[in-house]
């Protein structure tokens, strides 16, 4: 690889070599053993090479420029089938009665580390490492590197897909009438280019081709964060089999996923957004642009129930007595790190049936007047977008399910379903087409480390938002919807730019939720300004408590983005622990955006934010892109002094706390009014860091009452200069001067007063001397 990794640091390794080769799909066909806490299986990986991605790439690039200027399982293979239907039918009453798997595959013959015992690649790989190339330069053997660790990999072997009756249609030169490497990749070639309007056809031959029997096994080797896999003669990513399967185990202490009970004490297990993201449950391209789509099968006991990215609601096929099999398949592309899965004996809660015969699901928001819908061809890889279906665009709630532990479908029914819709509702007012189709939502067990994570169709919730009344419930689930629109249909191009998606969440859960509770604009505001208090708290606890370089939104700068020449990168800090518990980049992200949206009033820019998710849905972004964007479309006059480098500059590549508006230093410094003591020091430090004599009249005011109530004599100057420059505003601040009872204040009053009163209006002399003497 040409970087370079600490084992001793808290980066995080992205391996792949995705500038060579690129995954556009995966196949997984998947049993779990609750017995020996493991997931195994098969994945079929279909690849395609660099130099037709890069064209691919190419002109998507352009297109958005021009925008923002204007299975088979280890023993005998099971079908795939799409289902026709999106109804479950499993019982809500399930019972647990086995852990067992369904079945056993082949023996694991894998060596203490893993690998499997394989005398071919025994003898050849270990010097891999140094005659193997991730490029394709001179003689060297192409080598495909994949994001893995904590897996067992047993083998790794080319797919036959011209074995698959029916794929003679992907073969358009008459010439290859010979099987061979070249005849296979032209098939994968032309499959995984399919127009979206073959989509099932598409995930039919998929699945058709997953099956197929191997032709020749792969070297392969695995280190601490990889896989790397090789075929003998291949020297490019073009040579290289472009359908290749991979059979492998998780492993119990694998860190992608956790084994657990849920609330009523019943096994199960669920991806919960680890730090190294899902190469501990499948081999896979992590960094962001690789961007695929995937189905999957997962058997397990009967008494399961399967959850799932997917954009089908799976219902269960039974198998045999006592096994059952989901299917999911997503169409759109996304990094691999979105794939989310949840297996557990959960129970689908449904909504009481209500005496007055309505429900919640059935009064939804009556549309806004803004048109959401952007006339023009979409900008992203070709799938089949939402965004060009004319009923999706108008749809403001989405088919959603409901799923927990048993001993919580009463919580459940009392708050939680209730909210879904309204927020649901309110989302679609605001940024118009639900990016996804359908919803499920999953409490999750007590040992989940967040409030909430939201993943492409399914969204997982802590317990810990059902109790104590609907705010919580509201304002998470609020939270976990807005990343349906900023983290999954658009997401960040370098995931150190964690801003894109928890600031954009954070700043939009507010105004989601102050729609879903149809609050009145003054009401909306209020609430809006106390939480935006509460906010300014947590993050000035977090920068006093906090490492400086951790507190930098954009950490990389005019790096930001760059990778490797393979494509592989580190991400910061990315493995650093305290990292999950900070709220920098929600809490710093929503106050840029915050600002941002008073600057230009929330009509502008709401306006432009539903045409920049038209413009760039279904890609990756980076800071830069919004914010050109940003200026580019709104008016001269509210431009002012803002610019892509200022806002670098004081928001995104500095550490502490960022410039404020006045207004947002007004509700500071009331805030602190209300404290019955503030240390001297403390009010130095804020003098220094906004600057705070330099401010308008409205700021200057609150601060000069901060130093009269905590006798601040430091800045008893600030004081006078106010009370001679400021008069129409400086007769209250007379009133606490007196109050005080403390004789050099009532000094600095007098003194002022005799200095302005011939200047001063009558009527204001007048109450002033009334105070004073």
């Amino acid at each position: 690889m040409d970087m370079q990794l600490d084992p001793a640091g808290d980066d995080l390794p992205l391996m792949a070599n995705t500038s060579h080769i690129l995954v556009k799909h995966y196949v997984l066909d998947l049993d779990v053993d609750f017995e020996s806490q493991v997931i195994e299986g098969t994945i079929v990986l279909f690849l395609e090479d660099g130099d037709r991605f890069k064209k691919q790439n190419r002109s998507v690039e352009e297109a958005c420029q021009s925008e923002s200027n204007k299975g088979c399982k280890l023993g005998m293979p099971e079908p795939c089938h799409v289902p026709v239907t999106n109804a479950m039918t499993f019982s809500s009453e399930m019972e647990y009665n086995d852990c067992a798997i369904c079945s056993k595959g082949e023996k694991d013959t894998s060596d203490k580390d893993g690998n499997h015992d394989n005398q071919e690649h025994a003898a050849g790989i270990s010097s891999s490492k140094r005659c193997c190339d991730t490029g394709n330069h001179g003689s060297e053997e192409f080598l495909l590197v994949l994001d893995c660790c904590d897996l067992s990999v047993l083998k790794v072997e080319e797919v036959d897909v011209a074995a698959v009756p029916g794929m003679e249609k992907f073969t358009r030169s008459p010439e290859l009438t010979v099987v061979s490497e070249e005849l296979r990749n032209q098939i994968v070639r032309e499959l995984v280019t399919l127009p979206a309007n073959r989509w099932r056809e598409q995930l039919d031959y998929y699945a058709r081709c997953s099956q197929a029997a191997g032709c020749g096994e792969l070297l392969f080797d695995t280190d601490t964060w990889s896989l790397q896999i090789r075929k003998t003669g291949a020297q490019t990513a073009t040579d290289f089999p472009h359908a290749i399967r991979i059979w492998y185990k998780t492993k119990p202490e694998g860190r992608s996923v956790t084994w657990t009970s849920d609330q009523s004490g019943r096994p199960c297990v669920y991806t919960v957004g680890s730090p190294v993201n899902n190469r501990a449950l499948f081999p896979c391209q992590e960094p962001p642009v690789a961007m695929s789509t995937w189905q999957a099968t997962v058997r397990a006991a009967a008494s399961f129930v399967v959850l799932m990215s997917g954009e089908n609601s799976a219902k269960p096929t039974q198998l045999w007595e006592g096994c059952s099999s989901w299917y999911y398949y997503v169409t759109m592309p996304m990094p691999a790190s979105t794939f989310t899965i949840a297996v557990g004996c959960w129970t689908e809660v449904k909504m009481e049936p209500c005496s007055s015969g309505d429900s919640a699901t059935e009064t939804p928001f009556s549309p806004p007047e803004a048109d959401f819908r952007h006339v023009g061809v979409c900008s992203h890889m070709e799938y089949p977008c939402r965004f060009q279906n004319a009923s999706a665009t108008t749809q403001q709630i989405i088919p959603h399910r409901v799923f927990a532990p048993v001993c919580l479908t009463g919580a459940c029914q009392e708050t939680l379903l209730q909210l879904i819709p309204p927020c649901l509702s309110a989302a679609h007012s605001v940024l118009g087409t639900h990016p996804f189709s359908r919803l499920d939502v999953l409490i999750v067990p007590a040992n989940f480390p967040s409030l909430g994570m939201a993943s492409p169709h399914i969204m997982f919730l802590s317990q810990s938002i059902l109790t104590g009344g609907s705010h919580l419930c509201g304002t998470r689930l609020c939270h976990e919807i807005a990343h349906a629109w900023f983290g999954l249909a658009l997401g960040a191009r370098d995931w150190t730019e964690e801003w894109l998606s928890e600031g954009f969440a954070s700043h939009l859960e507010d105004v989601f939720w102050a729609a879903a509770q149809q609050l009145a604009p003054h009401e909306a505001r209020e609430q809006q300004e106390l939480r935006a208090c509460l906010r300014w708290r947590r993050l000035q606890d977090e920068m006093q408590s906090s490492p400086t370089e951790m507190q930098v939104l954009r950490p990389n700068k005019d790096k930001t983005g760059h990778t490797s020449d393979s494509g592989a990168s580190v991400i910061k800090h990315g493995l650093n622990p305290e990292k999950i518990f900070m709220q920098v980049h929600y809490l710093k992200g929503y106050f840029l955006l915050r600002f941002l949206a008073e600057r230009l009033g929330d009509e502008t820019y709401f306006s432009f934010l539903r045409k920049f998710v038209h413009a760039f849905h279904g890609q990756l972004i980076l800071s830069q892109d919004f914010l050109q964007m940003l200026l580019e479309n709104i008016p001269e006059e509210k431009r002012l002094e803002l610019s892509v480098e200022n806002i670098y500059q004081d928001w995104l590549e500095s550490s502490g706390i960022p410039k404020l508006l006045p207004d947002q230093l007004v509700l500071l410094l009331e805030h602190l009014l209300e404290q019955k003591t503030l240390s001297h020091r403390t009010l130095q430090s804020l003098q220094r860091t906004y600057h705070l004599q330099d401010q308008d009249a409205e700021v200057r005011h609150r601060w000069c009452e901060l130093i009269v109530k905590h006798k601040f004599t430091k800045a008893y100057e600030s004081v006078e200069r106010f009370l001679q420059e400021d008069q129409a505003m400086g007769v209250y601040l007379y009133g606490e001067l007196m109050v005080s009872e403390d004789a050099r204040q009532q000094q600095l009053a007098r003194r002022c007063f005799e200095r302005t009163r011939e200047q001063m209006d009558r009527s204001s002399a007048q109450v002033v001397a009334d105070m004073l003497f």
